[in-house]
């Protein structure tokens, strides 16, 4: 009979942690530029969230935003999304979902979406402007204590495609900024943010400018800014 008892202790127990792993949607619906590191980037983190026990669904059908689709998922990430990729209801149920204490993860061209959103461009943070070619450029890592940043040296050479923006935001917390003096077709001057975080309309919001080369997506130093990035923008476990 005792047995019986911790047998059945046991399955609820393997239940209940089933019931609550946590779940992202990646999503990376496209109405502009695609961009051909999509396909990696969606396969790079859903390795990175199965190492942190964490499922993930990667979907382009914006069906998905309603009440009940967004409901299961702990955080929503924006890779590399373009254009006008929500409609009206579809932007609503989004809205009530960050509301909700959910988090909001983008990347890349996530900037180079819904400009005629002003909600969005409050939640992204700021819009995509311009961008020289892809080279190396240098990143002074501005907080090094955040989870995103924490394993960076305080200066980061990387290689990727380096975004000018409009409409930052006013009082994002910048973790790295672009040193336009180390590369060519910086716009921003000093003040070239080119990731940050904030708290918006009561979720958690994490943004990274980088990840526009399949390559980018294969450096440790990336995959982990990545994750970290993921990581802090989830929701406390009740």
């Amino acid at each position: 009979m005792n047995r019986i008892f911790i047998l059945l202790f046991l399955l609820l127990g393997m239940s209940a942690a089933v019931q609550a792993q946590r779940q992202v949607l990646i999503f990376s619906k496209t109405k502009g530029f695609r961009h051909g590191s999509i396909e990696k980037g969606a396969e790079v983190l859903k390795q990175l969230l199965d190492k942190e026990k964490i499922k993930s669904d990667h979907s382009e059908d914006a069906a998905l935003f309603t009440d009940q689709g967004l409901k299961k998922y702990d955080a929503v990430i924006f890779l590399s999304t373009t254009g006008d990729i929500l409609d009206n209801a579809q932007q609503e149920a989004f809205v009530r979902y960050i509301q909700s204490g959910k988090g909001f993860v983008g990347i890349h061209a996530a900037t180079d979406t819904e400009f005629d959103w002003p909600w969005y461009n409050g939640l992204v943070g700021a819009y995509f402007a311009s961008h020289p070619a892809v080279q190396k450029a240098k990143i002074d890592v501005l907080d090094r204590k955040h989870p995103a940043t924490k394993h960076l040296d305080p200066i980061w050479w990387h290689k990727d495609e380096w975004y000018n923006f409009k409409d930052v935001k006013d009082g994002l917390h910048v973790l790295m900024n672009l040193d336009e003096k180390s590369y060519q077709g910086g716009k921003m001057g000093d003040q070239h943010p080119i990731s940050w975080t904030q708290s918006y309309d009561g979720g958690k919001v994490f943004y990274t400018g980088l990840g526009h080369t399949d390559e980018s997506y294969d450096e440790p130093e990336f995959q982990k800014h990545l994750i970290g990035g993921i990581l802090s923008v989830l929701p406390k476990k009740k």
